[in-house]
């Protein structure tokens, strides 16, 4: 006798009238009580010339305990993100006030003093840091010579410069002999708000710009 998979849609046609119906019908107790109730409903309507034999049972029983399993791994799934997401928000508001490292090419002035930083991926012969305007011209060069692979630090006189110096940028140029070498620059900025959007905690730096939680790359 062919025993067709069991449907309980029509169970769950009322879910969205209310919050307490919702929670019922994704409950995994509550699903399998719908399920025993149904088999038990199928053995007692079955062909008594015809019944359903043990394999058919074992079958149902597996696909209901499948079911069963995987709402409530996604329960536990969705209640560690929760956790995840709370703990993230409190290590975010920690961070308020605090110094981070993001990615970033602007340089941070202070009484005629630019300062930058940036990480190399590997060690360097020859390294340069060249000072940009907005429009990608040149102003003045800093060379910094024969580097190790790792995080490092320059500085530049921008005392002399005439321009609006919080819109220089910068530029790390790095080879090994005949190999460029990837330099990532950083920029080193106070938290001073946190958020959160489709991708999770954001914070707010002192310039202005809003960065991933997980794109910061070491608080100072």
């Amino acid at each position: 006798m062919f025993i067709s998979p069991i449907d309980t849609s029509a169970l769950d046609a009322g879910a969205a009238s209310t919050s307490s119906t919702t929670q019922k019908n994704t409950d995994p107790n509550a699903m399998q009580d719908r399920f025993l109730k149904l088999l038990v409903a199928q053995l007692q309507h079955q062909d008594p010339m015809n019944p359903m034999d043990n394999a058919q049972m074992t079958t149902q029983m597996a696909q209901i305990n499948t079911v069963t399993g995987l709402q409530q791994l996604n329960q536990t799934v969705q209640s560690m993100a929760q956790q995840f997401a709370g703990m993230q928000q409190l290590a975010g508001v920690s961070l308020i006030g605090r110094s981070v490292l993001a990615d970033g090419d602007r340089l941070t002035v202070s009484n005629g003093e630019a300062q930058g930083l940036f990480d190399l991926d590997q060690a360097a012969t020859d390294v340069k840091v060249e000072i940009l305007t907005p429009g990608g011209n040149v102003v003045d060069t800093v060379p910094l010579g024969a580097l190790d692979g790792g995080r490092h630090a320059f500085g530049w006189d921008a005392s002399g410069y005439k321009g609006d110096t919080s819109a220089l940028h910068y530029r790390v140029v790095a080879a090994n002999g005949k190999d460029a070498v990837t330099a990532t620059p950083l920029v080193q900025q106070p938290v001073i708000a946190t958020g959160s959007d489709a991708k999770g905690l954001t914070l707010t730096l002192g310039n202005g710009s809003t960065v991933a939680y997980s794109a910061i790359r070491g608080v100072v």
